[in-house]
């Protein structure tokens, strides 16, 4: 088996390709022979380490993966040896071969790709309870989707489009066209326009009903200055303590004092008739059924072709260190991928 390992915290070159014996799936298990493992942000936090819920380090990290199974405990998991699934992962995913309970495996849709189904499961998921289960938007609501152009920004997309919302996505100017194509209305560049200055423009001063916004600190202020009455903030990132490579304390503490605890206590947001959704998926570990039940209803749509998962770019397993430089070079449109 191979798999990358944090060595230790720092720069995308601590990542380091090693080999191991073979796992073996435990009772009720199956083995998956991984075709291709999602990257995400939270991946890189834990590497710059500002991850609070990543194992001690070293360490294996990756929530998510599709391939094949090639071995399997028990007969009937539902599941059999060939099948086609992704899955998710609580960490260990960035390996060639990894061991999970049937209960975290969905079979993956005839028209979708190994990359493309592995952006199904924390994009999809993470998307699905922030703006459905948690975020409750309805037809005709605004919703302003901050990264639109990332795994989750996408996912977040269609399922506004699904759900018939007026979509606003923060993306830098090059993404433009492609985020129109996909179904935004309205997009703003984070990188030469402020963002609340257009909500609030574009919406005659009323504001939207939803926003997601994965970067936190300040931008969660100015996230809540454009929510309407009855608006709902969802925090479901803090990637802006992440604005190195390495190990940077003091931008992590600065996002975190920008954090406006005020508005975020009881009486301002009574007085405000407004929200503040928190996200984290990988805090809902413990409950498979009820996330089980979300990526049923993602997969559906993905096998419907309501959602559709783009890959911006692949990166062999052994060049992990590309992968994360990508993103943090915000170069990517979509998912990043490692392939095996």
């Amino acid at each position: 088996m191979r798999q990358v390992w944090i060595t230790r915290v720092g720069s995308p070159e601590v990542l380091q390709l090693r080999e191991d014996r073979d796992p073996e799936p435990g009772p009720g298990e199956v083995r998956i022979q991984v075709q291709a493992i999602g990257v995400n942000f939270a991946d890189i936090m834990a590497r710059i380490g500002v991850y609070p819920d990543a194992p001690p380090l070293p360490c294996v990290v990756g929530y998510e993966v599709a391939g094949v199974i090639d071995k399997l405990d028990d007969p009937s998991s539902g599941f059999k040896v060939g099948d086609k699934v992704v899955a998710l992962t609580r960490f260990g995913g960035y390996s060639d071969l990894v061991c999970v309970s049937p209960r975290q495996v969905f079979a993956i849709p005839d028209n979708m790709t190994f990359p493309e189904a592995v952006a199904l499961p924390v994009n999809g998921a993470t998307a699905y309870q922030t703006m459905v289960v948690m975020g409750a938007l309805k037809p005709r609501e605004r919703v302003l989707i901050h990264g639109a152009a990332g795994g989750v920004g996408l996912a977040a997309v269609d399922i506004a489009r699904i759900i018939g919302a007026e979509i606003y996505g923060t993306a830098s100017a090059s993404k433009h066209p492609f985020l129109r194509d996909r179904g935004v209305h309205h997009c703003i560049d984070y990188r030469t326009q402020d963002f609340a200055a257009e909500v609030m423009r574009t919406t005659s001063g009323e504001g939207v009903h939803l926003v997601i916004d994965p970067i936190g600190g300040e931008s969660w202020t100015k996230s809540m200055a454009v929510l309407a009455p009855t608006g709902r903030l969802a925090c479901i990132g803090f990637s802006g303590a992440a604005k190195s490579k390495g190990r940077n304390v003091m931008a992590a503490l600065g996002n975190f004092v920008k954090v406006p605890w005020l508005s975020f206590s009881p009486i301002a947001l009574m007085n405000a008739n407004k929200a503040v959704i928190g996200v984290n998926l990988g805090h809902l570990w413990k409950h498979q059924d009820m996330v089980g039940s979300w990526m049923r209803q993602i997969v559906a749509w993905a096998r419907e072709g309501k959602i559709r998962p783009h890959v911006g770019q692949t990166f062999p397993l052994a060049d992990a260190a590309a992968a994360h430089h990508y993103i943090q070079d915000r170069k990517n449109t979509g998912k990043v991928v490692l392939v095996t």
